[in-house]
């Protein structure tokens, strides 16, 4: 049987695609989750082979969710809202059905998943669904148990600690598995720059800045510490400060 896990804060949608699912008899329905919260939980409980996943829930996206999944399950996305289309595929979804689907569009869906599932060289995974490149102005991330929502405002700045960005405030230090490259991309460059390969910086929360050894320098933060910047993060740096 194909575990699978319904997570979709409409009832009405949720029980559209039970009942249409029931037409399927190599699936079985694990859970039905209400939020992305509820989510989480059970994709990480129950290991699912596949999700239907609702986009705009209470609390957080189904896209912030994905993002704290360390092995994230193959994806259906179906939602309200075709704006978020492109995003969907970028993170390697199955499908994206947008409401209201009929059984025939749903079970174009259900015939690409079962494709790939049964293809040896299964690519229906995304090995980072925190790749997604999108503007955000906030960073979603787990801290043991509890999901944290971090306005990117109150960030001071962005460390590269391997496979995982370091998220600097001033009420103390977050991971989130994520490129630098995509994380680039992510923040509002007005505000963020990337002054050394392993530090974006915000702006704002720049005390002075000083010269230090040979075209390098140092940024003093106003919340104390400092950030080394490079001769191509100093330019980028004086480009957005307009010195």
């Amino acid at each position: 049987m194909i575990k699978t896990i319904i997570i979709d804060d409409e009832p009405l949608a949720a029980s559209i695609i039970q009942e249409y699912l029931a037409e399927f008899s190599q699936f079985e329905i694990v859970k039905v989750c209400q939020d992305g919260f509820e989510g989480l939980k059970a994709v990480q409980q129950l290991q699912p082979d596949l999700i239907f996943l609702d986009v705009q829930m209470p609390k957080i996206t189904g896209f912030e969710m994905l993002e704290l999944v360390e092995d994230p399950p193959a994806v259906i996305f179906t939602t309200a809202f075709d704006a978020y289309a492109v995003k969907a595929f970028d993170a390697m979804a199955i499908d994206y059905l947008l409401k209201p689907f009929s059984m025939s569009r749903f079970s174009q869906a259900i015939d690409k998943f079962l494709q790939q599932y049964s293809a040896e060289d299964n690519t229906t995974k995304s090995e980072e669904f925190g790749g997604l490149a999108e503007k955000r102005d906030r960073l979603v991330v787990r801290v043991k148990n509890e999901i944290k929502i971090i306005p990117t405002i109150q960030v001071v700045y962005f460390e590269a600690e391997d496979d995982y960005i370091a998220i600097h405030t001033q009420s103390g230090k977050y991971l989130k598995k994520m490129t630098m490259k995509v994380l680039e991309k992510a923040v509002d460059p007005m505000s963020f720059v990337r002054v050394h390969r392993s530090f974006i910086l915000n702006v704002n929360q720049i005390a002075k800045i000083e010269s230090y050894e040979r075209e390098n320098y140092l940024v003093k933060l106003l919340a104390g510490g400092q950030v080394p910047v490079s001769k191509s993060g100093y330019s980028r740096l004086r480009q957005v400060l307009g010195l």
